[in-house]
């Protein structure tokens, strides 16, 4: 199977790795037949281990994902999904738990409850962990820093952050830009009007017909936007990650932010493994690889 395999639809895909992500139901009457000490016990622990690893790890790891989102999940133009999670996911999964995955496309604003569904074992989408998340879902160990920044049409009149007072802002729904829009709003006194966009290509499409003066969005996937073009660029500042004596970027950030993958609650030894699979690509320097062929630094 291609390692990137996209599924487009929510049909069929699922029952493989869904059916394989629950215990098997026959304990019952294995338990009732409690004179068998011998003959069958040898295959019947052999086949109980295989159902234990198989509800742990299940053969197919469906992912949910909000796509596009470059360069962490998009399709090339021949219509192949790549991006930064799509190759963590395939060093964790198919390089180190020895099984496939597929991602599920989902829009971000619904993707904690579709995974609570059911609809898909894991999110990786370029996820913040944060407390509110972390109520509804249990994050794996951090694999990226991130921050939301702002970015504006070049030959605009918004230089500074206060120049964004009174403006119309683009974010995309659900997401941690949107919420440090809603804080900017506070801190200027209800004077930004805050545009929400299902996916944000369509806050990008925004900036550029001039229906919003600035996007406020991860400095990565702002930058892979801004970075091909020219009449866009990221707005300056010191911001929270020089203010937190850390090797801040040279534009202004909003927040600093941790990237997880989400598990619904009940699945800890799943998480576990897979935060050992994570662990063990940073180790052996393949997380290092997969970092320098979509960012720099």
């Amino acid at each position: 199977m291609d390692r990137r395999t996209y599924v487009k639809t929510g049909a069929g895909v699922l029952a493989g790795g869904l059916l394989a992500g629950c215990t098997g139901g026959g304990s019952g009457d294995g338990g009732s037949d409690s004179t068998t000490e011998s003959g069958d016990s040898g295959s019947d622990s052999t086949e109980t281990e295989a159902a234990t690893t198989e509800s742990v790890v299940p053969s197919t790891v469906v992912i949910g994902s909000d796509i596009p989102y470059r360069p962490f999940e998009y399709e090339t133009t021949s219509g192949e999904l790549t991006g930064f999670d799509v190759d963590i996911a395939a060093a964790i999964f198919e390089e180190q738990l020895g099984v496939d995955y597929e991602f599920k496309p989902t829009s971000f604003d619904s993707i904690i409850p579709s995974l609570n569904n059911n609809n898909f074992r894991i999110i990786m989408s370029a996820m913040t962990i944060n407390d509110q998340r972390a109520e509804q879902v249990d994050f794996s160990d951090p694999y990226f820093t991130a921050y939301q920044t702002v970015i504006v049409r070049a030959d605009g009149d918004i230089s500074s952050k206060e120049d964004l007072r009174g403006n119309p802002v683009g974010v995309q729904k659900g997401t941690t830009g949107a919420g440090a829009a809603e804080e900017l709003k506070e801190e200027f006194d209800g004077e930004l009007d805050i545009k929400s966009y299902d996916q944000i290509n369509g806050a990008f499409q925004a900036l550029i017909n001039g229906q919003v003066n600035a996007v406020i969005n991860d400095n990565t996937v702002n930058a892979g936007f801004a970075n091909d073009r020219d009449d866009v660029v990221f707005l300056e500042g010191e911001g929270v990650a020089a203010e937190s004596d850390q090797e801040a970027p040279p534009y202004l950030t909003l927040t600093i932010e941790n990237y997880g993958i989400a598990f619904r609650q009940d699945d800890d030894e799943f998480r576990e493994r897979v935060n050992e699979a994570l662990a063990a690509i940073r180790e052996d320097g393949t997380y290092d690889e997969i970092y320098s062929e979509y960012f720099d630094g």
